[in-house]
Order: structure tokens, then C-alpha cells, then sequence
């Protein structure tokens, strides 16, 4: 596995309070079509428990994955969902959203979650916005003989000289695909993923050990770019691991970013916040 780049999470706070850590880059983009990675990790509802009352976007696709606990979400377009483990949901917001998405009040045993922002090309940004998630449905995964689990959340994914597994989310823009590898204590999974341009991972828990062809070793919170046309291994060390794996086509355009807004041009992001202003954006019923 070579490391092309590597970053680390940082603490952060949004909505109302809500702590996270963040991995972001808006100037470099460097893992582009990802944008920026939030990880909401606490067993203290008092981390989470603001939420995020609503709030627009634009330009931008939202991918939420929840693995404890959860959510309800409300939108403009009459969305009114409960999203809770296992379920992933993905909004294309295009032209605009308001949203918010509140703690729910029965889930008691803390919150682990994931909210990924992924870019939108320019001709797509003002199109109409598109909502789809999974709730109740059963997660797409695959297991090796080793203890290694492998769950599609966007995209198709398999472990190395297996059938490919497709996830219920596809069409993600920049062909961003991803994914929730879990290695029980000392599993190893090895994973082609030369199709694609972009391959990522961001570790959730656990260490990865050294292998015996090379000499790295990378800890919970670190999000790595990878060369995606080298054969990909992990390993975990007696602890176990889990990962997020991200995989895509760069968009390769100009953008930029206010808040909620990610557009290609300084005007652009002017004229989406007039836009959200006047309500153009719509309003949560």
C-alpha cells in the first residue's frame, strides 16, 4: 500500500454545538471528488445533542452514514426520515436544500456517524436537488475467511478475486464510490481497486500493523490518499480495525467554498446566498 498523502482529523464544532472531527480541503483538493469527512463519535448526548437545526446547501452532494445510533431528517422537499445504524443517506443538492438533522430521542447508547461532502462538476451544480437513503433496508456486504467484513454503502466494491458487491446508493457525482471495512483482531483484506482514479481510506478504529512487504503504520483518525493502481492490503493488529474506503474520478475544476455553498466562482457564491435569502431555496414545512 503507498500513502500519496496523508491528513488528520481534527477536533471541530457545527450546528448547534455538535462536536466532531474534521477532514477537510477545499484549496488543494487533494482527495477530490471528496471534500471533507465529519466523524461524530461520543457516548455523551451532550457532544450531539444540539444537532443541526436547519440549513441550506448548495453545489455539493451530503453522503450520511450512521453506525450508532441516529438521526431524523427534514428537508424542503418533504423528507421526513429516521436514519439510524446501518442506514446511509445521500443528497444531490444541486441547486439548493434546507435541512436539519436532529438527535433522535430514543436512540440512548451514544452516536457514531459519518457525514462526507462530495463535489458537484459545474454543469450539474444548479440542477434540481435529489434525496435517497436506506432506511429499512439490509446493508450489501461481503466477508472474507479471515474475520475481514466489507460493506457497499455507494458504488460496487469486493475484496481482491471476488465478485463485485453493488450498493442500493449509486450515481454519486465524480463516480465517488465508498464503503465500511471492518478487520476483526489480526484479519487482513486485499482490495484491487485499479478501476478507479481516486482511492482513500479514513480509519475509524484501531491501528493498521506493518505488513511484511513494507514498513507503515497509521492510527485511528488518520485519512489517507493511496495509489489506486497499487494492490491494496490491510492488516489489523490484535485490537481489530474499521475504515471507511472512498474511491472516485477527480472533477478537476476550480471551486469555491462559503459555509454551506461549494461553487466555482466567487459571484456564484454571492448569488447563493441571495438565493437562500429571498427563499429560493424553499422551506422545511
Amino acid at each position: 500500500m503507498k500513502v500519496l498523502s496523508q491528513f488528520s482529523a481534527k477536533a471541530a464544532m457545527d450546528g448547534d454545538g455538535v462536536n466532531i472531527r474534521r477532514v477537510a480541503d477545499f484549496v488543494t483538493t487533494k482527495f477530490d471528488p471528496f471534500l471533507m469527512i465529519d466523524e461524530i463519535k461520543s457516548d455523551d448526548e451532550q457532544d450531539f445533542i444540539g444537532g443541526f437545526p436547519a440549513h441550506p446547501h448548495r453545489g455539493m452532494e451530503t453522503f450520511t452514514y450512521i453506525r450508532k445510533g441516529g438521526f431524523e431528517h427534514r428537508d424542503q422537499m418533504g423528507n421526513v426520515k429516521a436514519i439510524r445504524a446501518g442506514d446511509v443517506q445521500w443528497m444531490s443538492t444541486g441547486f439548493g436544500v434546507v435541512h436539519s438533522e436532529m438527535p433522535l430521542a430514543d436512540a440512548v447508547d451514544g452516536l457514531h456517524g459519518f457525514q462526507i461532502w462530495v463535489n458537484m462538476p459545474a454543469k450539474d451544480k444548479l440542477r434540481p436537488a435529489t434525496y435517497q437513503d436506506t432506511a429499512g433496508s439490509a446493508s450489501v456486504e461481503v466477508t472474507n475467511d479471515t474475520g475481514a467484513s466489507l460493506k457497499a454503502l455507494a458504488g460496487d466494491w469486493g475484496f481482491k478475486d471476488q465478485p463485485l458487491i453493488s450498493a442500493t446508493i449509486q450515481g454519486l457525482a465524480g463516480e465517488a464510490a465508498i464503503a465500511d471495512l471492518s478487520l476483526a483482531p489480526n484479519a487482513e483484506a486485499t482490495l484491487d481497486l485499479s478501476q478507479h482514479e481516486l482511492v482513500a481510506l479514513y480509519l475509524y478504529q484501531g491501528d493498521l500493523s506493518k505488513g511484511e512487504d513494507s514498513q507503515w503504520s497509521h492510527h485511528q483518525g488518520e485519512f489517507l490518499v493511496l495509489d489506486s493502481q497499487s494492490v491494496i492490503k490491510f492488516k489489523a493488529d490484535e485490537r481489530g480495525a474499521g475504515m471507511l474506503l472512498f474511491a472516485g474520478k477527480p472533477i478537476r475544476e476550480k471551486i469555491v467554498q462559503m459555509g454551506p455553498f461549494v461553487m466555482n466562482t466567487q459571484a456564484e457564491i454571492q448569488q447563493a446566498i441571495r438565493d437562500y435569502q429571498e427563499g429560493r431555496f424553499g422551506h422545511i414545512a
